[in-house]
């Protein structure tokens, strides 16, 4: 099993999930700079964005995640506030951030679709970076599988999928190449002559909720609502939403 500990400046622990998350953060700000100067978008907007966007995501994710385990935090109140202890939800993350850009993007008088279709690529390609926090966790995996199953992966992760005396799907990864795949295929079309301002962040939706969506069919630790599984329900949702927006926008062509 990997440390989850990093390092220590003095006494404080620094986990390899926080690298994971800087990192993709690092990452996302520097293509989102990069392609800001191709498309007419302020440089100091972005920075702005991710000044205000990273607090509001990390608040979205921890209430979302909240709300549905909200038998347990009105138990213990207090441990709304340990975040150490894990529990964030991606589409909290995604919803705060949103409410984020919209209210920038009104004031300062710019194209949310435009500023969306810049900043989904980088999104995607963050979540894939993020998840192999989870995988030092052990977290966000799947069901038992067996012995000649996981030895199909590198042996690094299947020491870290073995887990209280059996393996488990490594669904963290599935997720991350999923994503990887999401990102090239958006990069890869952006500039195509049949792509509309907003087509980037509904293609960015539909990709991701598709994986998502069979994915989270595998892991054990998901979000519920009575018998539904939310990320699930909410990635249907984004599906049809988005491809009807889609067909709908191109319709008139």
């Amino acid at each position: 099993m990997i440390d989850p500990v990093a390092f220590r400046i003095f006494s404080l622990p620094i986990k390899w999930y926080a690298l994971f998350i800087a990192f993709a953060i690092i990452i996302s700000l520097f293509l989102m700079l990069r392609r800001a100067r191709q498309v007419g978008i302020k440089e100091e907007f972005i920075l702005d964005f991710f000044i205000w966007g990273i607090p509001a995501g990390i608040i979205g994710g921890r209430l979302y995640y909240v709300i549905f385990k909200l038998d347990y935090y009105l138990k213990y109140p207090v441990k709304i506030f340990a975040m150490r202890q894990g529990g964030m939800a991606i589409h909290g993350t995604i919803i705060g951030g949103i409410l984020v850009l919209l209210l920038m993007c009104r004031r300062r008088d710019v194209s949310f679709l435009k500023m969306a279709d810049l900043t989904a690529p980088a999104l995607i390609l963050g979540q894939a970076i993020g998840r192999w926090g989870n995988f030092i966790n052990q977290e966000a995996y799947g069901g038992i599988v067996s012995k000649s199953y996981i030895s199909n992966f590198p042996e690094f992760i299947q020491k870290q999928m073995y887990i209280g005396g059996n393996y488990y799907h490594p669904a963290f990864l599935y997720e991350s190449l999923w994503n990887l795949f999401v990102f090239i295929f958006l990069i890869s079309i952006r500039k195509k002559s049949f792509i509309k301002k907003g087509d980037i962040l509904f293609m960015y939706l539909i990709g991701y909720s598709v994986g998502r969506f069979f994915i989270e069919g595998l892991r054990t630790d998901s979000l519920m609502l009575g018998s539904i599984r939310v990320a699930q329900l909410i990635s249907i949702i984004l599906i049809v939403f988005s491809s009807i927006v889609i067909y709908l926008r191109h319709r008139t062509q």
